[in-house]
């Protein structure tokens, strides 16, 4: 089936090495600087606490926002419940700004990874008190949205004089490129309803189905009727990992990989049945031609490259080469069909 990819972003996982943390973030940041020149439409990060990898994406986002022009940047994805919805939007405002109105910005709800560790740090005591589902994304939301705090006649002294309050700098329109990490069917139809984008990757909660691509249409379907005409974004996820530029010992890498990860796919995990694709590990026309049959991607206009955590930055800069050159033109995707377009807009 012919597909019509217009937008195409990868999301690279930011590792470092604990001896020397800044080669890895700036081969990180370099990265994302050479997707930019190679054409992709944007590049996301994602935000791991605890880890040798990205701990705050906002601050990561800002340094990446200088090294480019172009290329759309994200977080795919900042876990709400341990963030401050005022602080963050303040933040990622900044961020915004920065980047001239680049920025998207990926969330989750629900308690996060690290939880009974990080939790006692971040919220100074007893957090399970805490509201760590949707209702801090959408305060987090409504504080984007710069409404003067206070009433009418609320003012502060600042040195140029009394001045409504709001969050600054208000970045006009970032309330608008908010996305939502759904896996669940519940999570897309809250997505839908409250006018967030829908990212939707490798990991689905299996409803209903065992089979991976089955449950993420459904998904997808199920933010579209929830979403009620609104024609927000969807982008779906995919580990690819062409092999045609590669050497022999490299590729030998790739289908080691692909191989370790392969029995996870084949029925449902763990209590909450989680489902996962195989690997897309393999030359340009046949992963092209795995795509081209994939069930869920006519349903959608983005494609998302989900770069593995264990590989090398020339290993990733050769993935990312052979993709946008070999494997994005038979998907329908050019430079010219490329989405910088401006996003759907949805008062809430």
């Amino acid at each position: 089936m012919a597909l019509n990819i217009r937008h195409i972003g990868f999301l690279t996982p930011g590792n470092f090495s604990n001896d020397n943390p800044f080669e890895g973030i700036d081969a990180t940041l370099n990265l994302i600087a050479f997707g930019e020149q190679l054409g992709f439409d944007s590049a996301w990060v994602r935000q791991r606490h605890l880890e040798p990898g990205i701990g705050q994406a906002a601050v990561f986002l800002s340094a990446a926002s200088q090294r480019t022009s172009t290329i759309q940047l994200g977080s795919a994805v900042i876990q709400i419940g341990y963030e401050s919805p005022f602080r963050l939007a303040e933040d990622l405002s900044m961020v915004d700004v920065l980047s001239r109105g680049r920025l998207n910005v990926g969330l989750s709800a629900g308690v996060p990874p690290h939880a009974a560790i990080l939790g006692p740090l971040v919220h100074d005591g007893d957090w399970q008190g805490h509201d760590l589902g949707h209702g801090r994304i959408e305060r987090f939301a409504a504080n984007l949205r710069g409404a003067y705090l206070g009433d009418d006649d609320t003012t502060i002294a600042t040195p140029f004089g009394p001045q409504r309050p709001r969050l600054q700098p208000y970045a006009a329109g970032l309330a608008n490129r908010l996305w939502y990490g759904g896996g669940s069917l519940k999570s897309a139809r809250w997505a839908g309803e409250n006018g967030f984008n829908l990212l939707t990757g490798n990991v689905i909660s299996g409803e209903d189905t065992d089979d991976f691509h089955t449950a993420q249409r459904n998904l997808i379907q199920a933010y579209r009727q929830a979403s009620d005409g609104w024609p927000g974004r969807v982008a779906v996820g995919r580990v690819i990992v062409p092999t045609d530029s590669a050497p022999p010992a490299r590729i030998a890498r790739y289908e080691a990989y692909a191989a370790g990860r392969y029995e996870r796919t084949l029925k449902p995990q763990g209590e909450r049945r989680t489902l996962f694709p195989r690997d897309l590990v393999g030359s340009a026309e046949q992963i092209a031609g795995w795509l081209l049959d994939d069930p869920v991607l006519p349903l959608v206009d983005e494609l998302r490259i989900e770069l593995p955590y264990e590989f090398t930055l020339p290993e990733y800069e050769q993935i990312l080469t052979d993709t946008i050159t070999r494997i994005a033109p038979a998907l329908g995707w050019s430079a010219k069909s490329s989405s910088q377009a401006r996003p759907a807009i949805r008062l809430v």
